[in-house]
């Protein structure tokens, strides 16, 4: 195990030591967690496909709700809405 120290800039981003970042290719994408106390990194090539799905959708349904909220949103009628889900 490696521990490392970095800081974050203005815009919110943080450099993951040289030394630790060896085997990453440049875009690796990761998971990151925050649980209140700390951030954890995970590579996302390790999770499991179903597990990056869940994240995936969650990430949607967040940008949704916001969308919502900000009255981005029509009604449609449960004809429209049926015929728009058959069209996919």
């Amino acid at each position: 195990m490696k521990i490392g120290i970095t800081r974050m800039s203005s815009k919110g981003q943080i450099v993951i030591p040289a030394d630790m970042r060896k085997n990453c290719p440049d875009g690796q994408e990761f998971l990151i967690i925050n649980d209140g106390k700390r951030f954890i990194l995970k590579h996302l090539t390790d999770c499991k496909p179903a597990f990056r799905e869940d994240i995936e959708f969650a990430n949607q349904t967040e940008q949704a709700l916001a969308e919502y909220e900000k009255g981005s949103f029509t009604r449609k009628s449960k004809r429209e809405f049926l015929d728009d889900l058959e069209s996919w």
